[in-house]
């Protein structure tokens, strides 16, 4: 059955009506001032529930439905930790990166990888420059390496009270259809976050490696021994915490 929806609390409405606020603000102010520091959204912009959409999406491009209920704490932490690696790295640092954290303006979770682009917009900002190429070829890896662990030690916390609310239906008397349905359409919605993000690894590993390539050819440099080492790392890292893309939305939980 399909998790209805309770009466929208004023709370609730809050949340719906924030992302209007938001931009709202947003377009008042001029040029770049959505982004502070190191691209970051300036504070006034964030939100506590910013990205609670990527639950949402991430559950619909599996053809599923989201759940009703409000995020844990450990929940509302992996969808801001899945943020940064489902945003694609030639996205990163645009001025509308506000909209982006609000999930307005981008491809939904569906929509295939586009490797290439990677690779051009490199070749567009720092083609005058291949040591600045590499080099940022190797950062965006590394960036990558660094926010894998932290994100999976979340999932694995989400993934275990997951499988205590799956328990805990037979034991609670009285449960409505709805909240059932509901409980059991958030464990889908976090499932399909950890997958939605181990498909993102493996796309931006195989776009850092056509990046790569790319630009050996084009323009020939001893750090691309350096650049392909950070790659292999990701992609060694990648391996650790998700299985083969055939299994698509699976973690794996480090002992």
């Amino acid at each position: 059955m399909t998790p209805r929806s309770p009466r929208p609390s004023r709370g609730r409405f809050r949340q719906r009506c924030w992302p209007g606020a938001v931009l709202a603000a947003a377009l008042a102010l001029p040029g770049c001032v959505t982004n502070g520091d190191f691209g970051r959204v300036r504070p006034f912009l964030v939100h506590d529930d910013m990205h609670d959409w990527v639950g949402r999406d991430a559950v619909a491009g599996i053809g599923g439905v989201p759940s009703a209920y409000r995020l844990t704490d450990d929940e509302r932490q992996l969808r801001d930790r899945a943020f940064a690696l489902i945003e694609p790295p030639y996205d990163r640092n645009r001025w509308d990166s506000v909209w982006r954290e609000y999930g307005l303006g981008r491809a939904p979770p569906y929509v295939p990888f586009d490797r290439a682009r990677y690779w051009v917009r490199l070749d567009e900002i720092y083609r005058r420059s291949e040591a600045s190429a590499y080099a940022q070829l190797g950062t965006d890896a590394r960036n990558d390496v660094v926010r894998i662990e932290p994100f999976f030690a979340v999932a694995v916390r989400v993934a275990d009270m997951d499988g205590k609310r799956a328990q805990s239906l037979a034991y609670v008397p009285d449960l409505s259809e709805a909240e059932q349905a509901n409980a059991l359409a958030r464990n889908n919605e976090n499932a399909a976050v950890v997958g939605w993000v181990c498909r993102s690894l493996y796309d931006r590993a195989a776009a850092y490696r056509y990046a790569l390539g790319r630009l050996v050819i084009s323009a020939p440099s001893a750090s691309a021994a350096e650049a392909d080492r950070s790659i292999n790392f990701l992609q060694m890292t990648i391996g650790q915490y998700c299985r083969p893309r055939a299994a698509r939305h699976a973690v794996v939980v480090k002992d």
